[in-house]
């Protein structure tokens, strides 16, 4: 099987189901964003020195890709399709439980931070950040069609999650979180 198809040389695309929509479609542009939040954790995860958090990270990948394939199918076609893979609250209670492990054990902040520190404390804010535009797309695309109303607890919880893995990842390196110098 070839990787081209040609059939979206004239600026369209298929969702799940068949329908064909332009590829700027805000239900496109949506799952895309959740395909590049995967990517860059894909990169975040070479980096990261904790296994735990590898775990974490590649369970949050699994994630995703059930929640893009949920965004890339209109609710009409679930149905007809029998897609029964979707984002529910336990995912998001995992991320949750997530949240209070790696928190635990670090300082309380008292201040704003800037993302960085790490190399891979970095990735993973640049993940929360594209985490957090996910969720406004969501949202978005919520008020224009039906979608599971987890997917945009999901996404923002998993942007606290990204943030506090930064932290702790920061903190396995012993590299202190950058602080924000106010005026």
């Amino acid at each position: 099987m070839k990787i081209y198809t040609k059939t979206g040389d004239k600026g369209k695309t298929s969702l799940f189901g068949g329908q064909r929509v332009d590829k700027d479609d805000l239900r496109v542009e949506c799952y895309g964003t959740v395909d590049e939040l995967n990517s860059i954790l894909g990169l975040a995860v070479t980096e990261v020195v904790d296994a735990e958090m590898k775990e974490v990270i590649q369970k949050i990948q699994n994630d995703l890709f059930i929640l893009g394939g949920e965004l890339a199918t209109p609710v009409e076609k679930k149905f007809a399709l029998n897609f029964s893979s979707k984002v529910d609250i336990d995912e998001v209670q995992f991320l949750e439980n997530r949240i209070d492990h790696f928190e635990e054990n670090l300082l309380p902040l008292k201040q704003f931070i800037l993302p960085g520190g790490s190399k891979s404390a970095a990735l993973l804010h640049v993940a929360r950040s594209v985490s957090r535009r996910s969720e406004r797309l969501a949202v978005k695309l919520s008020k224009r069609d039906v979608i599971n109303e987890n997917i945009i607890i999901y996404l923002n919880r998993l942007s606290d999650l990204l943030f506090v893995l930064a932290r702790f990842e920061n903190d396995v390196n012993q590299i202190l979180d950058v602080p924000w110098a106010s005026k």
